[in-house]
């Protein structure tokens, strides 16, 4: 088994069983955009949505398929997942892009390029990997790319309001190793060494004054049950 698959395996295990609550998060998604476009005005287009960090939408293409887009992209840095994520989706009424490609990159090319706007932004559990002066960018970029009564939808890994890092990674593993036994001695390690070398989760009071500063409203739609997990729902100001 090549590299790829056996992180991939780990990934779909914490998934499947549902370590990071991803079925909440995906009940809490699918209500926060049915609830949106019950609010949208009639007349309005169907909406443009960008997921920055599709992976293999094996939880999110359930909703997607029901959702009256325009369109759909899922831009991904890991080019194998994206055939995963266009199979998970299978044929829709609306036309669909996968791109690979860092997400930052994308966001800063849209503002250049002066594309049309977006409706929708969505990202899960993939924004953590930033800096936190990548994230500041990135805040101001999609800001500058939201259709006026757009809607982004920011699932991840936060750390508790002055919470250092050291600390977040220092609990977060002490989870993985008490409290996720489904996982295999490998699988364990396979997470807790991406989590030690490249999760940098936002500190929830810095990030929303630095969205806020960017021009955005922020409200936590979710919270997990492990001061980690949650979902933000950020609207223009």
């Amino acid at each position: 088994m090549d590299l790829f698959a056996q992180q991939w395996a780990s990934y779909r295990a914490v998934v499947e069983h549902n370590l990071m609550e991803h079925q909440a998060v995906a009940a809490t998604t699918a209500s926060t955009l049915e609830n949106w476009l019950v609010a949208r005005p009639a007349d309005a287009q169907p909406p443009r949505m960008v997921d920055l960090g599709c992976g293999d939408l094996a939880l999110l293409a359930p909703v997607l398929k029901r959702l009256p887009l325009g369109s759909y992209t899922g831009l991904d840095l890991t080019a194998e997942v994206l055939p995963l994520a266009q199979q998970a989706l299978g044929t829709v009424a609306y036309p669909c892009r996968w791109l690979e490609g860092d997400l930052l990159r994308w966001a800063r090319d849209a503002a250049d390029e002066q594309e049309e706007p977006v409706d929708i932004f969505h990202s899960a559990f993939a924004i953590h990997h930033l800096s936190d002066q990548e994230k500041q960018t990135l805040l101001q970029c999609l800001r500058t790319r939201i259709a006026p009564g757009g809607l982004f939808i920011w699932v991840d890994v936060f750390r508790e309001a002055g919470e250092a890092r050291d600390a977040y990674v220092k609990r977060y593993l002490q989870r993985i190793a008490s409290s996720w036994p489904q996982l295999s001695a490998q699988q364990q390690e396979h997470v807790s060494s991406h989590l030690a070398s490249y999760d940098n989760p936002a500190d929830r009071g810095t990030i929303e004054t630095i969205a806020s500063a960017a021009g955005w409203q922020w409200r936590w739609a979710w919270n997990g049950a492990h001061r980690a997990e949650a979902m933000a729902v950020l609207t223009p100001a």
